[in-house]
Formats: C-alpha cells, sequence, structure tokens
C-alpha cells in the first residue's frame, strides 16, 4: 500500500496531467475555424468527443481535488458515508474515491 504522501504525490501528478489535458481541449476547441463546410462537420464531430473529454477531466479533476482536502483535514482513505477504512486496492485504482467498495456498490443500487 502506497503511504499518504506517495498518495498525494500520485494525485498531484494526475491533476497536472488532466489540467494539461484541458488547457489543450480547450486551445484545439478555439482553434476550428474552417470555412469549408465537410470539414467543418468533421471538426464538430471532433469537438463533441473533445467536449465529452473535457467534461471527464473536470469531474475528474474535482474528485482528485477533493481527495487533496480530504488528505489535510486527515480524512483520507476513510469512506465519507459510513466511516470504514477504504481499502487500498480500490484506493490503487480509484486514489480519488471518496467512498468504500461496499457503499458504492449500495449507492450504485440505488441508480
Amino acid at each position: 500500500m502506497l503511504d499518504l504522501v506517495q498518495r498525494k504525490t500520485q494525485l498531484l501528478q494526475r491533476k497536472a496531467e488532466l489540467t494539461l489535458r484541458l488547457r489543450n481541449i480547450e486551445t484545439e476547441l478555439d482553434a476550428h475555424q474552417s470555412k469549408d463546410w465537410a470539414e467543418l462537420a468533421t471538426e464538430r464531430e471532433s469537438d463533441e468527443v473533445l467536449e465529452g473529454m473535457g467534461v471527464a477531466g473536470k469531474l475528474e479533476l474535482a474528485m482528485i481535488e477533493a481527495a487533496l482536502q480530504r488528505i489535510s483535514a486527515g480524512e483520507y482513505g476513510f469512506c465519507a458515508a459510513c466511516g470504514e477504512e477504504i481499502s487500498a486496492k480500490r484506493l490503487d485504482v480509484l486514489p480519488y474515491t471518496p467512498v468504500c467498495k461496499d457503499c458504492a456498490a449500495r449507492n450504485a443500487e440505488h441508480k
């Protein structure tokens, strides 16, 4: 299991990657100036994919920010719903998750 310093470093690295990717997406979306209708249609399809990636990236970025706040507050690694410790395996896969596997499964059942 990673210690808290390693976990924070991992989250900060991912945050930097996402921030750069989001900046690149915004630049790409702003760059389209085609006058040709066929190119414009293709660019629009690409823009929709990029916008979807941007939304997903912003959501992950918000979750990373929340995880960093939990680290600062001494609450990281504990489920926000039940208070139990989140397994190291789960944190290895989703280092920004605020809930344990059981609470995540219960939340998924209610959706």
